[in-house]
C-alpha cells in the first residue's frame, strides 16, 4: 500500500483524492491546533513568497499538521518517522500550500466573490458548531474562544476556501464526456489478454557464480565506496525525566480551570438519546404480501403499547432483534450517526417516555421508545478534575524538567562539563555505544534532533537541551569515529554476498536475452523452455484495469502496455522485461475482445460518471501545472530549515 501511494502520490487521481480526504480533516484540525501559539517558533515568519504574496510559516505548519494527522489516523501504529520520510509529507505540505495559494490568487483575478449568505451557510454546516443538528451561534463563539481564534480570522479562512472551491468548479465546468470516449473506456476495461511466460530469477544462477580471488578483489576495489563505514559518535548524556519532578509540582485551582478550558475538546459530550425498540423483521425485497403481514403485526403491537401494556414485556415476546429482546428492547444511549437515518431521526424526535409510530428501515418495522436524553455539551470540571489534574501535573513536570535542564546547560556550557551538570542536578552520567547519523541511539532510541546535533558538535561542546517524548536530554560527544573505506578482509562476507548477487543478476539477464533471441529465430516459447529445463507459466486473463500489475509476474508499466498491442496468439512481446528483480519473456496466449453488447445504459452511466470525474481532475491538474509554471515562488530560509530537518 505504501509503495502504491508513494508511486502515485504525484498522479492527478491520487493527489486529488487525498485533497478530498484532507478537506474533511481541515476544519477539525484547525479547531484543534488553533493558531499554534503554544507550539513554539515564530508563527509570524514568512515561509514562502508566491507571486509577491507572503505566506506565513504557521500556514505551512498547519498544512503539514493536517497531513501528519491524516496519515497517523490512517496507519495508526504503522505510521513511523521512516514512513513519514518515505511519503515525503513535508514536500507534500509545501505543494499543497503552493497549489491552494495559486488557486486563491486565480480566483481573485477571475473576479470570484463569496457572498455573506454563502459564508454563513457554509459555517452553519460544520458539525462542531451545531447543537441538536442545528447551528448555534453561542457554541460557534465558544469553540472559537477556547481555541483562541477570532471569528474574523476563522471567517476569512472559510471565505478563502469557498473561493478556491468556486475556482475549481469553474476550471471543471468545460469538461464533458463523449459517447465515443465511453465506448473506448468500456473496451479498455473489458478487453482481456492471457500470457505465456518464462521467468529468469537471479537466485537460480547463484550456484553458477565462481568466486575468483583476483576478480573479487578487482570488483571490490571498484565498488569499495559502497562498503564505506559511516561516521559514528558515542555520547555522554544526562536525562532529566519529568517523573522525577512530579512531586515538586504545585497546582492551583485557577491553573486547573485554565487547563480544563484549554483541553475542553477532550471532554465533549455528544448529543445522545437512550431508547428501546421492538423490531418486526422483514427483508426490503420481500413479497408485498409478506410485507403487509409484518406491518399488520407491528401495528397490533403498537396498539397494545397504546393500550397500556408494558413495552419491555412486548419486546421480549415480539421483537426479532434477539440481542436486545431479552433486555426488553433496550439499546442504551447512542449519538447521532450510529443508527440508520430513519431510525435515528425518529428516536431523536421523541421526548423521554414517548413511543414512536411504526418506523421502516432496511431491517423491517420498528417501534421505538425514548427512555432518556443527554444534551450536547462538555463534562463539568468536577467530573473530570482528576484527569485534568493528572494531565496538568505531567505538563508542568515536563516544564520543570526543561527548566532544570536549561539551568544546568547555562551553568556548564562554557566548560562543557557533562559531569558537572550531572553532579549539580543530582543525576547520573550515562553513555551510549557508537551510532551512525541515521541509526537509533543505543539506550535512548530514535530522536532525530539528537542525531542531527551530535554530528555537528565540536569536541567538548555541551549541546542545548533536547526535549523528547520521555524526557529532556543534555549531552556531549564522548568520542567520534570518522567515515572510512574498509579493507576487503573486514567486509569479506558482505562483499562476497553482493558479488554473487550481482553476477547472478548478470547471468540471469544474459540467459533471458539468449532465450529471447532463440524465440525471435522462430523457436516457440515452449521449445525454449524445454531446452532450458524450465516450465512455461501462464498469467491467466487480465484487463487494463489491473493497471501496471500482471498476475503471477508483478508490476511493469511497459510490459502491461505491450501486452495489449499484440494481436496474434503465439506472438512474442517485443523485449525482455525486468520485473521486480527477475527477467521475463512472454508471448500472447489468448486475446479476448470486449463484448460491446454488454454496454447497457447502467454501465454507460457509471462510465460517464467515472470519466467525468477523471477529466475534471485532469483539467484541474493541468491548470495547476500552468499556474506553477507561470508563478514566481521563493522559499525562505525559515522554511528551508524545516524542510531539511
Amino acid at each position: 500500500m505504501l509503495d502504491l501511494i508513494r508511486r502515485k502520490q504525484k498522479s492527478t487521481i491520487v493527489k486529488l483524492v487525498f485533497w478530498v480526504i484532507i478537506a474533511a480533516f481541515v476544519g477539525t484540525i484547525f479547531l484543534v491546533w488553533g493558531r499554534g501559539n503554544d507550539r513554539g517558533g515564530d508563527s509570524s515568519a514568512t515561509a514562502l513568497r508566491i507571486n509577491g504574496d507572503k505566506i506565513p510559516l504557521d500556514t505551512y505548519q498547519r498544512a503539514y499538521s493536517n497531513l501528519y494527522t491524516l496519515y497517523q489516523s490512517l496507519y495508526r501504529e504503522q505510521f513511523t518517522p521512516e514512513m513519514e520520510r518515505q511519503l515525503g509529507l513535508k514536500q507534500m505540505a509545501l505543494e499543497r500550500v503552493v497549489d491552494q495559494t495559486l488557486l486563491a490568487q486565480q480566483a481573485r483575478q477571475s473576479g470570484i466573490k463569496v457572498s455573506r449568505e454563502e459564508l454563513v451557510e457554509s459555517i452553519a454546516q460544520i458539525p462542531s458548531f451545531q447543537e441538536n443538528g442545528v447551528f448555534s451561534r453561542g457554541r460557534y463563539l465558544q469553540v472559537l474562544q477556547y481555541q483562541r481564534i477570532s471569528p474574523d480570522e476563522f471567517e476569512a479562512a472559510q471565505r478563502r476556501q469557498i473561493m478556491i472551491d468556486k475556482m475549481i468548479e469553474r476550471i471543471e465546468q468545460g469538461v464533458s464526456v463523449s459517447e465515443e470516449e465511453i465506448a473506448d473506456e468500456f473496451r479498455r476495461r473489458r478487453e482481456e489478454v492471457n500470457l505465456d511466460f518464462i521467468s529468469f530469477v537471479p537466485a537460480r544462477f547463484e550456484s553458477k557464480v565462481q568466486v575468483e580471488e583476483a576478480e573479487l578483489a578487482a570488483w571490490f576495489d571498484k565498488n569499495r565506496d559502497e562498503f564505506r563505514t559511516p561516521a559514528t559518535v558515542a555520547l555522554k548524556y544526562v536525562e532529566f525525566n519529568p517523573e522525577n519532578y512530579r512531586d515538586e509540582v504545585v497546582l492551583s485551582e485557577e491553573e486547573l480551570e485554565r487547563h480544563y478550558r484549554r483541553t475542553l475538546g477532550q471532554f465533549e459530550i455528544p448529543e445522545q438519546v437512550q431508547a428501546s425498540h421492538i423490531l418486526i423483521r422483514v427483508e426490503e425485497d420481500a413479497e408485498q404480501e409478506k410485507i403487509n403481514k409484518r406491518r399488520e403485526l407491528a401495528e397490533k403491537v403498537l396498539q397494545q403499547i397504546k393500550a397500556g401494556e408494558d413495552f419491555a414485556d412486548l419486546a421480549r415476546r415480539y421483537s426479532d432483534d434477539d440481542a436486545t429482546a431479552r433486555e426488553g428492547g433496550a439499546l442504551g444511549y447512542f449519538p447521532r450517526g450510529t443508527m440508520t437515518q430513519n431510525f435515528e431521526r425518529a428516536a431523536f424526535d421523541l421526548e423521554p417516555g414517548e413511543v414512536s409510530d411504526i418506523v421502516r428501515t432496511s431491517h423491517g418495522f420498528h417501534i421505538i421508545k425514548a427512555t432518556g436524553y443527554i444534551e450536547a455539551g462538555f463534562k463539568p470540571l468536577g467530573e473530570v478534575v482528576e484527569t485534568v489534574r493528572k494531565s496538568l501535573r505531567e505538563e508542568k513536570a515536563k516544564q520543570l524538567a526543561i527548566e532544570k535542564a536549561m539551568d544546568a546547560y547555562n551553568l556548564n556550557r562554557k566548560g562543557g562539563s557533562i559531569e558537572g551538570t550531572a553532579q549539580e542536578s543530582g543525576l547520573n552520567v550515562e553513555e551510549t555505544d557508537f551510532f551512525a547519523r541515521d541509526e537509533a541511539i543505543p539506550g535512548i532510541g530514535r530522536i532525530p534532533e539528537i542525531n542531527q546535533i551530535a554530528f555537528s558538535l565540536e569536541p567538548g561542546e555541551l549541546a542545548k537541551p533536547v526535549v523528547a517524548s520521555d524526557g529532556v536530554y543534555l549531552f556531549t560527544v564522548k568520542e567520534r569515529r570518522p567515515s572510512r573505506l574498509p579493507e576487503l578482509s573486514e567486509v569479506r562476507e558482505k562483499a562476497e554476498e553482493r558479488y554473487r548477487r550481482e553476477k547472478s543478476y548478470e547471468l540471469a539477464e544474459k540467459a533471458a536475452k539468449e532465450a529471447m533471441q532463440a524465440v525471435q529465430n522462430d523457436k516457440s516459447l515452449a521449445q525454449v523452455a524445454q531446452s532450458l529445463g524450465v516450465k512455461v507459466e501462464e498469467t491467466g486473463t487480465f484487463s487494463r484495469t489491473y493497471e501496471t500489475f500482471i498476475p503471477r509476474i508483478g508490476n511493469s508499466e511497459t510490459m502491461s502496455k505491450d501486452a495489449f498491442t499484440i494481436e496474434e496468439p503465439g506472438s512474442v512481446l517485443p523485449q525482455v522485461y525486468e520485473v521486480e528483480g527477475k527477467f521475463v519473456i512472454a508471448a500472447l496466449k489468448q486475446r479476448r475482445a470486449a463484448d460491446m453488447a454488454a454496454l447497457d445504459e447502467e454501465t454507460r452511466k457509471e462510465l460517464r460518471t467515472a470519466l467525468q470525474s477523471q477529466k475534471e481532475q485532469q483539467a484541474l491538474e493541468e491548470e495547476l501545472a500552468r499556474l506553477r509554471e507561470a508563478a514566481t515562488i521563493e522559499i525562505t530560509p525559515a522554511l528551508s530549515n524545516l524542510l531539511e530537518r
